[in-house]
């Protein structure tokens, strides 16, 4: 199975940016994407991308201030996050995944261990 390693979250202060990384053992030909999970809430969904870069969603909530890119020679998957807000505060994590029911949803097979991110001033 393909192991996932996210990194890069941190204490940041409200308009702050940071970048998180997700590095795969090995290559995947498959849909990433990024999904946070806030204290006493569910996982939600953040950002998708397909293998080719060419197709991207995006949560509402965080349209327009982040970004999700892929390094395919790295096995590495970004997430740039700019603007930041407190609301932001969750663990992220990556993983493969595979298109829901609906169009613009998407289910985790595959999960990183998550990392950090805390936005507060």
């Amino acid at each position: 199975q393909v192991q996932l390693v996210d990194s890069g979250g941190g204490l940041v202060q409200p308009g702050d940016s940071l970048r998180l990384s997700c590095e795969a053992s090995e290559r995947t030909f498959s849909r990433m994407g990024w999904f946070r999970q806030a204290p006493g809430k569910e996982r939600e969904f953040v950002a998708d991308i397909s293998w080719t870069g060419g197709s991207t969603y995006y949560a509402d909530s965080v349209k327009g201030r982040f970004t999700i890119s892929r390094d395919n020679a790295k096995n590495t998957v970004y997430l740039q996050m700019d603007s930041l807000k407190p609301e932001d505060t969750a663990v992220y994590y990556c993983a493969i995944t595979r298109p829901g029911p609906r169009r613009g949803t998407f289910i985790g097979d595959n999960w990183g261990q998550g990392t950090q991110v805390t936005v507060s001033s």
